[in-house]
């Protein structure tokens, strides 16, 4: 399956600073190998050292949350748009 995958500013220096890069994978997980594959290193920024998403990495299909979905197993169909967006915290 092929896919596109948008890419925070943080990790846009994997990406040859591209916003979106394609990718192809039928899970997240399997998206994410191809990530890495093509643009090396970004994956140790999304995974954590146990293979897990890191937990302050947010990761969406099409608008769905995969926290809440299959995590690394989430059905990624063909098309699909993938974001990746970093939590970001402050306050007063």
């Amino acid at each position: 399956m092929s896919v596109k995958v948008r890419i925070p500013t943080i990790l846009r220096a994997y990406t040859g600073g591209q916003a979106e890069v394609p990718a192809e994978g039928a899970t997240l997980s399997q998206v994410i190998e191809s990530l890495e594959k093509d643009h090396p290193g970004i994956a140790a920024r999304v995974l954590d050292d146990q293979g897990k998403l890191r937990r302050f990495v947010n990761v969406y299909v099409n608008d769905d949350d995969v926290r809440f979905e299959g995590g690394l197993d989430t059905v990624t169909p063909d098309g699909a748009g993938i974001s990746i967006i970093p939590a970001v915290a402050g306050g007063c």
